[in-house]
């Protein structure tokens, strides 16, 4: 199985076009995304490309590829435009004989882990930044943000197959990865 990994779309169109076109260019399964689609919230600064009903119709274009959970920015009124489900806190996905534990980051976070057993591969979003780890025999992994990352870092999504985790520039350039 092959996923694309985003977070953080914060309502940014190109963010939410450069989701689409990176499942296409890599020929993923499947698409994660960890949270914060539609809006920017009151902490981050307007995006760009901030246009929340765009980001819904471009999103909506491939609903059936996605899976998603709720970030902090994401309100209940979103599920009303949205065609898959963003509610869920969390979603626990089998993977590579483990599982893959995929949160926005608010809720379970660095600050907070769920329970993981060995190799297990946490995936969350939320703090804008990349994390690419393994702590206590679990994989702690973070794509950053598509829209709005920080510390310098460049807009970025995630492969995250059988071999590892890698995340790309929005040109399709490899920019960080992790082997399993």
């Amino acid at each position: 199985m092959k996923y694309l990994v985003a977070s953080d779309i914060h309502g940014d169109k190109k963010g939410a076009q450069a989701v689409v076109d990176a499942y296409h260019y890599h020929q993923a399964d499947h698409i994660l995304l960890l949270g914060d689609l539609l809006y920017h919230g009151p902490r981050n600064d307007l995006p760009e490309h901030y246009a929340p009903k765009e980001t819904m119709e471009i999103l909506n274009s491939v609903w059936n590829k996605i899976t998603a959970v709720r970030g902090n920015c994401d309100a209940e009124i979103d599920q009303m435009v949205l065609k898959f489900p963003i509610t869920a806190d969390y979603q626990v996905l089998p993977f590579r004989g483990h599982r893959l534990f995929v949160s926005h980051g608010h809720i379970y976070g660095p600050d907070n882990y769920p329970l993981l057993e060995k190799d297990d591969i946490f995936l969350f979003g939320h703090i804008h930044i990349p994390v690419l780890e393994k702590e206590n025999e679990h994989y702690i992994l973070n794509p950053s943000s598509i829209s709005l990352p920080k510390e310098n870092h460049p807009r970025t999504y995630a492969i995250l197959d059988e071999t590892g985790f890698t995340l790309y520039t929005l040109d399709h350039q490899e920019y960080l990865s992790m082997k399993f």
